[in-house]
């Protein structure tokens, strides 16, 4: 959420920064400020009755008296209910407000994204190589059949080496951020809707999430419960940063059904993911954000994939996010990149929304921390890519040499079932 003292004192830079990703037809910066106004009436005029209710309370109480105090005291009470209406429609305005750009993040949607970091070189094929959905279903390492048959069209079912190989990965990941000294948690899979508030999902991106008919809503992604971990708390400066990691399955009511080239596991409802987290002094919050993009380029160039980091204009960055970097991975089939890892800074924008805090030990005061995030990393594409990019000519798959100790020797090259072991 944006500070409303800021929106106040510096209108124009807030307008100018908004306009980087958001229409001017939904801009209206004047009504919030007008409703602020409004709510500063309401309340002086609240007070000043209450103090002449008070003063009238010390007098002696006769019929008159009384007769104005309780009309005093009718007054207030509309005046309260006029209060509350317009600082619930002042709340909804500013939480509806996406987070400020930062300075050097360009305006405009995914046309203005920059390529600004590649590793290795697209694979090349002497032979017709086969998609992933071919080469899973195959090597029986998913069963979209029987998904299907269970849950519908967008969801797929690892089986077999599938499984493992989905196991392995996971492991890849948690030994890797453990060993760099975040915090491993694996949190609730639903969440209220405070949680989803201070995540920046709620209000405006309701209809996104999966919700059950106890107003609780299953996490698109494991940022959701990460940031809501320490909320409404005051953390001790000294501590910053707290560094977190999560595993959660993660629920998406997009799928990739419209798109024919989307089908398989690259875009469904339901896919695993790891994901770093970190709480942090905000004049530590660009160092953070580097260790977060350092964090997710070993991870797939240790699995040695050809990739890319795209930095995202500020209309294809996520409402709660100042700026983000999205770790691309190639698959060959698209003849594209796609995202597996996001890497964002929300700044103090989930913070104030979950009022977490931190005392800063030299002066005493509170502060808000600044939130960053990170897929450490989604499943659902690097599974795809490494079949794709690793596919020999008999339709074997070596499997990444970071991923061995996590699976059966038998296991790091797949091979079709009704084919020949070696």
């Amino acid at each position: 959420m944006l500070d409303l003292k800021l929106i106040r004192e510096e209108t124009e830079l807030v307008r100018s920064a908004l306009l980087k990703r958001m229409d001017p037809a939904d801009l209206d910066l004047e009504k919030i400020i007008t409703l602020d106004d409004d709510r500063r009436r309401l309340i002086a005029t609240m007070e000043e009755k209450k103090a002449q209710r008070n003063k009238n309370s010390k007098t002696k109480p006769t019929p008159e008296v009384i007769a104005r105090l309780k009309e005093e005291g009718d007054h207030i009470r509309v005046l309260e209910k006029e209060l509350s209406a317009k600082e619930e429609e002042l709340q909804l305005l500013v939480a509806e407000l996406p987070n400020l750009p930062a300075p050097d993040v360009v305006s405009g949607g995914k046309e203005n994204n920059e390529a600004i970091y590649t590793f290795g070189r697209k694979p090349e094929f002497s032979f017709k190589f086969r998609d992933h959905v071919e080469l899973a279903t195959s090597l029986k390492l998913i069963d979209y059949e029987r998904a299907v048959k269970m849950s519908g069209s967008g969801f797929w079912c690892y089986t077999g080496a599938g499984a493992l190989l989905e196991w392995a990965l996971l492991s890849y990941f948690v030994d890797f951020h453990t060993q760099n000294g975040y915090r491993f948690l694996i949190p609730p899979f639903l969440l209220s809707e405070d949680s989803a508030y201070t995540s920046g999902h709620l209000p405006k991106f309701r209809d996104d999430l999966y919700w059950t008919q106890d107003k609780l809503c299953l996490n698109a992604t494991s940022e959701m419960m990460l940031g809501n971990y320490h909320r409404d708390e005051i953390l001790a400066g000294g501590d910053l940063p707290l560094k977190y990691f999560a595993y959660s399955s993660c629920f998406r009511r997009e799928a990739g059904s419209y798109r024919q080239e989307e089908r398989g596991m690259v875009r469904g409802h339901q896919f695993n993911k790891i994901e770093m987290f970190i709480f942090c002094h905000p004049e530590d919050s660009g160092q953070m954000f580097d260790e977060l993009v350092d964090n997710a380029k070993q991870l797939v160039e240790g699995l040695g994939l050809h990739f890319q980091i795209s930095k995202l204009a500020a209309g294809d960055c996520s409402a709660a996010m100042t700026k983000t970097y999205d770790l691309e991975i190639f698959l060959p089939s698209m003849d594209i990149y796609k995202e597996v890892s996001s890497i964002s800074n929300a700044g103090d924008y989930q913070a104030r929304r979950g009022q977490v805090r931190f005392k800063d030990p030299a002066t005493g005061q509170n502060g808000f921390v600044h939130t960053l995030n990170a897929s450490g990393l989604a499943t659902s594409r690097l599974f795809p890519a490494i079949l794709e990019q690793n596919q020999q000519p008999d339709g074997s798959v070596i499997i990444p040499r970071a991923l061995h100790k996590y699976l059966p020797a038998d296991l790091r090259i797949l091979k079709s079932v009704s084919g020949k072991k070696k």
